[in-house]
């Protein structure tokens, strides 16, 4: 069931949704990183009801094509991570190698199945070692489009009575162009189907890749977000580095066709001799140019923690997360990316309480 403009305005939470305010909004968002993905596999229905029920202002959702061209939502186009394709042996015969923004990879991709196929494999945790207690979800679900994301927070957000957004990034779409299935027009056609394609819709769209966000500020109204990394640079621009691009120059180039700047989270604060150093000029620099800052990801296991918050001696085990969560929002960002929604809530809350 899709979600009509009509029936959209009906939600005023949903309608009023402040989505691209950022500097201005007093509670800064949080953003639930592929659904409650700490705690369920990623991208599955019910890690996002969960991400939903811990208090997430907006779920993230991946999406790439299908053969058919529905979009679905998984964090790469290989599925081999992230779902037990490997056990059917009528898809065996899938398995190939392909050339991705300049990176070889094997396994099995969604552009070679038809929706109707990806439905009957099943989502697993892509961290086992890592994330047991995730890992004995494994098998319940399958791979959700986006329009059943869409049509859950919809229904969420008129349950719990308050917005619920959706933070979809469009992945590797100057491959998928190349293939013959562009991103682009897709998700500007699900948005406006969703009555999403305005300025204050609950809804960013992100992307690595810069050509892609300004062919859609072109044919779309949605607040979008240029992702960076510490490392590389977009694979669209191959002599253009993410560090120039978070330059004080940098930013305003930003400015010219994004609402703000999603970017790794050691960029607005950084590790200093094993802990954390103070924050970066990029928030400042950003919120100069009028966009918005939403940097990614804060992981609780030791393994992904600087050295001085980690506890313990197993890499699973959680670490003094709440002091790079406490250093993050205390930043000044305007949104931040977490696996464990919970956790980031509570600490955001804290920083900025009711």
């Amino acid at each position: 069931m899709q979600i009509t403009r009509r029936a959209l305005s009906a939600l005023p939470a949903l309608a009023a949704f402040p989505a691209i305010a950022a500097p201005k909004r007093k509670r800064p968002y949080a953003i639930a990183h592929r659904g409650a993905s700490g705690e369920r596999p990623e991208h599955t229905l019910m890690g996002y009801r969960l991400a939903i029920a811990e208090g997430a202002d907006f779920i993230e959702p991946d999406l790439v094509p299908t053969k058919d061209g529905h979009l679905v939502v998984r964090h790469e186009n290989e599925i081999g991570g992230t779902t037990d394709v490997a056990k059917h042996p009528e898809f065996a015969s899938r398995k190939t190698t392909k050339v991705i923004d300049g990176a070889k990879i094997e396994g099995w991709f969604t552009e070679d199945f038809t929706l109707a196929e990806l439905k009957t494999v099943r989502a697993r945790e892509r961290l086992p070692q890592l994330r047991p207690g995730s890992a004995r979800f494994d098998g319940l679900e399958t791979i959700p489009t986006y329009q059943e994301m869409l049509d859950l927070a919809k229904a969420e957000s008129r349950r719990l009575g308050r917005p619920i957004g959706t933070y979809p990034e469009m992945k590797h779409p100057t491959y998928f162009a190349s293939i013959g299935l562009p991103l682009e027009h897709r998700l500007l056609g699900m948005l406006k189907t969703n009555g999403l394609n305005s300025r204050t819709a609950p809804v960013f769209v992100q992307c690595f890749e810069v050509g892609a966000l300004k062919t859609f500020r072109q044919i779309s109204h949605a607040p979008l977000i240029q992702l960076v990394s510490r490392e590389g640079g977009p694979a669209d621009l191959a002599n253009v580095t993410y560090q120039e691009m978070t330059t004080a120059e940098g930013v305003k180039r930003i400015a010219a066709y994004a609402d703000g700047v999603g970017p790794e989270l050691v960029m607005v604060i950084p590790v200093v001799d094993g802990g954390l150093g103070p924050a970066t000029a990029l928030v400042s620099d950003c919120h100069a140019n009028g966009l918005a800052v939403h940097p990614w990801t804060v992981r609780a296991e030791n393994f992904f923690l600087p050295p001085k918050l980690r506890r313990g001696t197993s890499p699973a085990e959680h670490g003094d997360v709440d002091a790079l969560y406490e250093a993050l929002w205390k930043s000044g960002i305007d949104g931040l990316f977490s696996d464990f929604t919970a956790l980031s809530v509570a600490v955001r809350d804290r920083v900025y309480p009711v």
